[in-house]
């Protein structure tokens, strides 16, 4: 796809100096609906075009959001095991490429943000969230529990007590304690603000270097460390022979600010 053909429903991509913006917009809650699924699985592609350095995830106007739509669950009645796990599929995929895209991706978290909203936030890099944004996982009150990554990778970033609690409860809590428990990395009074200023940064830096680091930042988490130091020494090598590298060395050298190009 290029750039022009990003045109969705429920989901806004723009694309300005580098940095890609996906903007949930389903009104009023943002609720991830069928529709909403299949926009975001188109719209992350955007994610790996070569005139994006950096992403960003946001919501509209005062929710990130609510996550799946009561009303996807009434339909999945008439569902089978299988048909549930095709449909869950479709935004698992999209997920997955927010994920492990070299791209880095950010979230932007104001207001509301719970079930599969908050799946999608976990599926960012860095979550950047209001100190009154609510975050949380009520999936126990309609008798479920998060499939999309609630489970897997809360666990990641909060710990197995933790994360068992939170969901067993289903409390929800605000930036600021979130930022207390792990589950986000920072908290801004204007998050898409804050966002925004990092992802130019991240566009203006060294983006081989910065996505290998995601990459095997990724890799040492999901396996043993002596494959993940392995993949280390060889993303390392790979840079060594960037325009970037030699770029930063000359500027290092020369007291100045360094102009990366990508290269």
């Amino acid at each position: 796809m290029s750039l022009d053909d990003y045109d969705f429903e429920t989901v806004d991509v723009d694309v300005e100096d580098g940095v890609a913006t996906i903007r949930l917009s389903n009104p009023p809650v943002n609720a991830i609906s069928q529709k909403m699924r299949a926009d975001l699985a188109e719209a992350v592609a955007v994610l790996d075009e070569e005139a994006v350095d950096a992403g960003i995830v946001a919501g509209d106007g005062d929710v990130f959001s609510v996550g799946a739509d009561v009303g996807l669950f009434e339909t999945a009645r008439e569902w089978t095991t299988a048909e549930f796990r095709t449909n869950s599929r479709v935004l698992g995929r999209a997920f997955e490429r927010i994920e492990t895209t070299e791209t880095p991706v950010l979230a932007a978290v104001e207001g509301t943000c719970v079930g599969g909203g908050l799946e999608l936030a976990l599926a960012c890099d860095v979550r950047i969230a209001a100190p009154d944004a609510t975050l949380g996982f009520p999936e126990h009150n309609i008798g479920l529990i998060p499939g999309l990554g609630g489970c897997s990778r809360f666990v990641q970033l909060v710990g197995p007590g933790r994360a068992k609690d939170l969901i067993f409860s289903g409390e929800l809590i605000d930036g600021e304690r979130a930022r207390e428990v792990g589950l986000v990395e920072r908290v801004e009074a204007d998050p898409e603000d804050a966002a925004r200023e990092y992802a130019a940064d991240l566009a203006d830096g060294p983006t081989q270097a910065i996505g290998l680091t995601k990459r095997v930042i990724n890799e040492a988490r999901d396996s043993d460390l002596r494959t993940a130091g392995v993949l280390e020494s060889l993303a390392q090598s790979t840079l060594l022979r960037t325009a970037d590298h030699e770029e930063g060395v000359d500027a290092f050298r020369a007291d100045r600010d360094p102009e990366f190009s990508g290269e």
